[in-house]
């Protein structure tokens, strides 16, 4: 069935089976990210993984991830939102077997980029579903609730995630996504009607994407191999190959007459100061994320469970005040919460400094988790909703993908780069000694990295969410009903049709 304007009413049971369909969807990949972080010493310890090994098994996912998420937005556009979330949802889940059953690190490696490609089908789907099939006038308050339903997974993520490898092997975190998938498929098939947009001509970006997939990952196969491998042909191959792709990438862009990503996008100054923010924002959030599961266990002695749980307090605080952060935002201008935001991240960043053996979780882990945990919510629906406000109407989808396309890029390159840089390679992770010395040098990398996006947001027009607040009726207002996780800012945001 297609459905030619959006009709499912609040509280209805469609409505309900739409909701439990794509929470359950977006919430198995967010779900999977917390799970494989609070994991990685099991795996590194049971498959004898370096770490690059580590970083591959994170940075496979999250390549396959940024690189396609922007053409999947489009695909379910032009060939049905529910059948493209349903592709996803089954290779996400048969993806997950192959992690689940993998016997070394190449198998788990290029099964996670299987995983990636399942998860870049899936995500954007879920919220381009609930904008186009649910009445107008309940539209903020399906993903309001899509959104706080979809935070509550993440912030279940890390407590699962440590219980399931403690149960009985990290190799469970993954398997435990067939049952969800199977419930989620059955949902889909059963309540989401198909819908597309009609007005879509033309074709999906195919050499575009690929370019831009062969860059990401010729740059973050130099970057994650250099330190193992030196500059050897490969490295250097990889490097050059992946520079020519993005350059290629960026001239195709601009010669297409509907390109991936419209060059028209970044004439704005807002736009890419605010790209520029997510980027290092995020790059300093992934980079400290890893390493502090690895330093919880590694070097304070946590079971998997209790290091999940020792970050959970970061996604309640944004559950609570993500939302409201936005409103403020719109009311009172975004500079000031993109300012201060980065700003009291990196203060969070310098407090983990006392993370270390023998530091208790109260006196040490907790007040920092605090602080870090304030200052994303002060930034994260404020500078999401700057970024869709700085974009026209008619590229509202395009620019939210673009932005979660660059916090996951951010994610990506720290990954790579953050452990050679703070002299963590080899099986040094198993060490408590040269792990906190590394930790503490990443530490003061990422800080600077969040203070760096702090000053960047100096030059954002103070007024840029008042002027959209004035001229629009969409529905939800900008920084009303984000997607509050700490994995990326919403994806593919479809502009309402009148």
């Amino acid at each position: 069935m297609t459905t030619a304007a959006a009709d499912i009413r609040w509280g209805s049971p469609p409505a309900r089976g739409v909701l439990a369909t794509t929470i359950l969807g977006s919430g198995m990949a967010m779900l999977d990210g917390s799970v494989v972080n609070v994991a990685l010493p099991r795996i590194g310890a049971e498959l004898n993984a370096s770490v690059s090994g580590l970083q591959w098994i994170l940075d496979g996912y999250l390549l396959a991830l940024a690189s396609l998420i922007l053409i999947a937005g489009s695909l379910g556009d032009r060939y049905g939102r529910r059948r493209v979330f349903l592709v996803g949802v089954v290779w996400f889940g048969a993806a997950s077997v192959l992690c689940g059953l993998a016997q070394t690190t190449e198998m788990l490696v290029a099964a996670r980029v299987l995983q990636g490609i399942g998860g870049a089908l899936l995500t954007p789907g879920s919220l381009a579903i609930l904008q186009a099939v649910f009445h107008r006038a309940d539209r903020a308050r399906a993903i309001g609730a899509w959104s706080g339903l979809g935070g509550l997974a993440a912030a279940a993520g890390p407590l699962v995630g440590g219980l399931l490898v403690q149960a009985w092997s990290w190799r469970l975190a993954f398997l435990v996504n067939i049952p969800v998938a199977v419930v989620c498929v059955w949902l889909a098939l059963r309540f989401v009607p198909e819908t597309r947009d009609e007005q879509v001509t033309g074709h999906p970006d195919v050499l575009g994407s690929v370019l831009g997939a062969l860059g990401l990952a010729g740059l973050t196969a130099a970057l994650v191999e250099a330190p193992v491998r030196g500059a050897d042909w490969l490295v250097l191959g990889a490097g050059i190959a992946g520079a020519a792709a993005l350059t290629a990438f960026v001239m195709l862009q601009r010669r297409q007459t509907e390109p991936l990503v419209p060059p028209t996008l970044f004439a704005n100054h807002t736009f890419v100061v605010s790209n520029a923010l997510t980027f290092v924002v995020y790059a300093a959030l992934g980079g400290v994320l890893m390493l502090m599961v690895l330093q919880l266990q590694t070097s304070l002695g946590y079971s998997p469970t209790a290091a999940g749980v020792a970050g959970l307090p970061i996604t309640l605080i944004m559950l609570l005040l993500s939302a409201r952060s936005g409103r403020l935002a719109v009311r009172h201008g975004p500079r000031w919460f993109l300012v201060t935001g980065p700003l009291i991240v990196a203060a969070g960043m310098l407090l983990l400094l006392r993370v270390e053996p023998g530091a208790s979780y109260l006196g040490a882990v907790l007040p920092a988790v605090i602080v870090f945990g304030l200052g994303l919510a002060v930034v994260v629906a404020p500078v999401t909703a700057t970024v869709l406000a700085a974009a026209p109407d008619r590229y509202a989808g395009v620019a939210s993908g673009v932005n979660n396309a660059i916090a996951r890029t951010g994610n990506l390159l720290a990954v790579a780069v953050l452990p050679a840089a703070a002299g963590l390679t080899g099986a040094a992770y198993a060490d408590p000694v040269a792990l906190t010395a590394s930790w503490h040098t990443a530490l003061w990398i990422c800080a600077a990295l969040s203070a760096v996006g702090g000053l960047l947001a100096l030059s954002i027009r103070d007024n840029v969410l008042a002027d959209t607040a004035a001229t629009t009726t969409e529905s939800p207002r900008p920084g009303e009903c984000l997607h509050c996780g700490v994995e990326g800012p919403p994806t593919h945001a479809v502009p309402a049709r009148t």
